[in-house]
């Protein structure tokens, strides 16, 4: 039997601020039909804390469970198969998906071939299946070797983006003129943003802070940039839908209330600005509609089918990350101080947004990718 010391990052479910390290040991004696991850880097963004905010209305807490009241926040990035009791998953297969902030990630296939691994263990049972998959590099249409770093910030952000953008668009965007997208410096907000504009006929309108309103005007996606304390100058004349990835319950109200009847419709996404919640229900104009991705995802691949689903949504990525390299600086981290500090960073909002952090609980990249 084998042992290795593993690590997780773990939060307090109640309190976000709380987090803590948990040293472990992960053996690689595995059971049939396990198989068992090094996980070798993953992406942190405002996302992430969306994650947390969506915990238990989304499961996001059942994909990796911890002790009772902590949890593993779900990250996108890639780990590297270390030992396997699997037939069809042969050591040194390397996967994009979900894994959790640690060293390790046990999973228990309920199906694999080389094109696709899906975990089976008892805890995510009856989760979306786009949330157990891990997709092996190799025969991943998505994946492009120079482009990791960016497709573990961008990618699932971006297929969130692009399918909240088609489902407005499948309902011709309920007649509205534009999209009014809080948050705008969030990576999943400037991502909207691009698709809007690659399909026009809609224009994007970004509310931010004072502070990221150059670097959101700097991307050039959106038509036009406010900053939170100029909602009251939001155009009202035109219908409207309102983006929400702030989940900010002052300024859902201060959009509401400003465009009227001619909101017609409230799309519900992120929480970047998690401690500025609260009760929604005397919010004025039509209800907020949270955004479930997986649904449309089920629509569209019957819809496109597989392949023609890969295909638009490889086209729109590939194209996006492509621009990705005007703005977005990628920096690594690696070992404990890094996680905490971007963690925290994160958290209170103070991450500067033209950075992508990719991050690993080991010591250095060697180390991360077993060498």
């Amino acid at each position: 039997m084998s042992q290795q010391n593993g690590l997780d990052f773990i939060v307090d479910k109640s309190a976000w601020q709380n987090t803590r390290f948990v040293e472990t040991e992960v053996s690689t004696d595995l059971a049939p039909g396990q198989v068992l991850f090094r996980v070798d880097r993953f992406a942190f963004t405002a996302n992430n804390i969306t994650y947390a905010m969506a915990g238990d209305m989304l499961r996001y807490w059942s994909f990796f469970p911890r002790e009772e009241g902590w949890g593993s926040l779900p990250t996108m990035g890639f780990g590297d198969v270390i030992a396997s009791a699997h037939g069809d998953v042969p050591v040194g297969t390397r996967c994009f998906g979900f894994f959790p902030m640690s060293k390790h990630l046990l999973i228990e296939p309920s199906s694999a071939n080389p094109a696709s691994i899906i975990d089976g263990i008892a805890h995510r049972e009856g989760l979306a299946p786009a949330y157990n998959q891990y997709q092996p590099i190799s025969t991943d249409p998505l994946y492009s070797a120079e482009h990791e770093d960016a497709l573990a910030l961008l990618r699932g952000m971006f297929m969130t983006s692009f399918l909240a953008e088609d489902f407005l668009a499948d309902s011709d965007f309920y007649g509205a003129q534009s999209l009014v997208i809080s948050s705008a410096s969030s990576k999943t907000s400037i991502a909207m943003a691009f698709v809007a504009s690659q399909r026009g006929g809609v224009k994007a309108i970004g509310l931010t802070s004072a502070r990221n309103r150059d670097f959101v005007e700097s991307l050039g996606f959106y038509d036009q940039v406010l900053t939170y304390d100029e909602v009251a100058t939001l155009p009202a004349e035109a219908k409207a839908i309102f983006v929400d990835m702030a989940g900010n319950t002052k300024v859902t109200r201060q959009v509401h209330e400003r465009m009227g009847e001619n909101l017609v419709f409230s799309q519900r996404i992120g929480g970047t600005h998690w401690d500025a919640g609260g009760d929604d229900g005397d919010i004025p104009g039509p209800e907020r509609q949270f955004f479930f991705a997986p649904g449309q995802i089920k629509k569209r691949l019957e819809d496109w089918g597989p392949q023609g689903f890969q295909e638009r949504i490889g086209t729109s990525l590939h194209a996006f990350i492509d621009s990705s390299s005007k703005w977005l600086h990628v920096e690594r981290g690696y070992g404990r101080e890094a996680v905490e500090r971007v963690y925290n960073e994160t958290l209170q909002g103070s991450a500067d947004p033209s950075n992508g952090n990719i991050l690993s609980l080991w010591d250095d990249a060697d180390a991360a990718a077993g060498r």
